[in-house]
């Protein structure tokens, strides 16, 4: 069945030609951020589900392995997971795993309850019993990639009338040491000059479950710009261009950036050759513009950018911000590769969290981010 939903969804994109089309987009945020993807994490086979759908998309719209007779690139890391068991009980109330608590990444698992001792004005502890309770005014989960010998769990403030005095737990966690990922790589070959090349990137990993029943569907984070590198490699696939444009989706950007780190390490082409990278992240909204990371190390790029979104009118705003570390652009730009990240602004505002959902997320700047990278990139290819 899934796979003749694919195949349908495939041949109606097609059919269409129209690859910036926002049901497109649509359609890639709503299979992502389904269960069956659990997250695109770390439980249930949720991120190798995904990066095999993403490496069936590419083979179907006509692009080729960036290197050799393969799609993939592998790599591992340790990480820690919570697969089984989540139920916490505060002051006799059974809290609702996402919404009520999370578990520190790191924790271990535990069955156990106690009494809690007050050790500031949001943190309760049980030494005896190694639990530590905080309280929180939002929770924003991540990915753990170490083991501590405590259990924590963050609490939301509105859950609780009074301060944590007794808890009763019951979590599994399993360390997973070498947990194997994968990067997805593909490219439409230049016609002119395909030795040179310009990369579109977007990581398709989130962050995976905690428990058996709560995923974290990622929808702004970030099935909208794997949706958005989509749209330009369905386009790019039927209209190539004088370099060669290069496709990555990394993987476990959330427990680090581990996945476009590894590339660096390992190209799978010259990094002397690529021309410029493009990252998109968090591509959902935009009523606000975006904010474009680096603009400040190339200002002649940011320039051709602008000229761009002031011609076609395209985005309320552009701006620029310097040099970070918060996304897989960044270890390209340390191995001398010039890079922009950009993120759109406005609209929602969760993030890490299970309110990051498809249902929610407007998507309104899709089409004008087409765009604006098209033209970019045809400003690169032509300056």
């Amino acid at each position: 069945m899934k796979k003749l939903y694919f195949s349908v969804f495939i041949i109606c994109l097609q059919l269409t030609g129209v690859a910036q089309d926002s049901a497109f987009s649509r359609q890639w945020v709503d299979t992502l951020t389904s269960p069956y993807f659990f997250g695109r994490g770390y439980t249930q086979q949720g991120m190798q589900k995904a990066a095999a759908y993403i490496r069936d998309a590419f083979k179907q719209y006509g692009l080729v392995p960036l290197t050799g007779s393969s799609y993939i690139q592998e790599f591992s890391f340790d990480v820690n997971t919570f697969p089984g068991d989540m139920e916490v009980t505060i002051n006799n109330k059974k809290l609702m795993p996402g919404i009520d608590y999370i578990v520190f990444p790191e924790s271990t698992g535990s069955h156990t309850q106690g009494k809690l001792q007050q050790a500031d004005s949001v943190t309760f502890v049980n030494q005896e019993e190694k639990v530590i309770v905080t309280l929180k005014d939002k929770l924003t989960w991540s990915v753990g990639r170490e083991e501590a010998p405590y259990t924590g769990i963050e609490v939301n403030k509105k859950a609780l009338p009074g301060n944590p005095a007794s808890f009763k737990i019951a979590i599994d966690n399993k360390f997973v040491k070498d947990f194997k990922a994968a990067n997805i790589a593909a490219m439409v070959r230049g016609t002119a000059q395909p030795d040179s090349f310009i990369f579109i990137t977007a990581h398709y990993d989130h962050l995976g479950s905690m428990g058996s029943k709560t995923f974290f569907p990622g929808a702004n984070d970030n099935a909208s710009g794997i949706a958005l590198l989509m749209n330009l490699a369905h386009y790019y696939a039927m209209h190539p261009q004088k370099y060669s444009m290069g496709f990555i989706c990394f993987a476990a950007e959330e427990a680090g950036l581990v996945g476009s780190e590894y590339f660096t390490n390992h190209p799978l082409v010259p990094l002397s050759h690529i021309r410029f990278l493009i990252n998109t992240d968090l591509a959902g909204t935009g009523s606000e513009g975006i904010t474009v990371v680096n603009a400040t190390e190339f200002p002649e790029e940011f320039a051709m950018m602008n000229e761009v979104n002031d011609k076609e009118k395209l985005l309320v705003k552009i701006n620029a911000r310097g040099k970070a570390a918060n996304s897989d652009h960044y270890y390209f730009t340390e191995k001398g590769v010039p890079s922009f990240f950009f993120y759109t602004q406005g609209g929602i505002t969760a993030y890490h969290d299970v309110f990051d959902i498809a249902a929610t997320l407007p998507l309104q700047e899709q089409e004008d981010l087409f765009k604006l990278v098209r033209g970019f990139c045809n400003k690169l290819m032509n300056e």
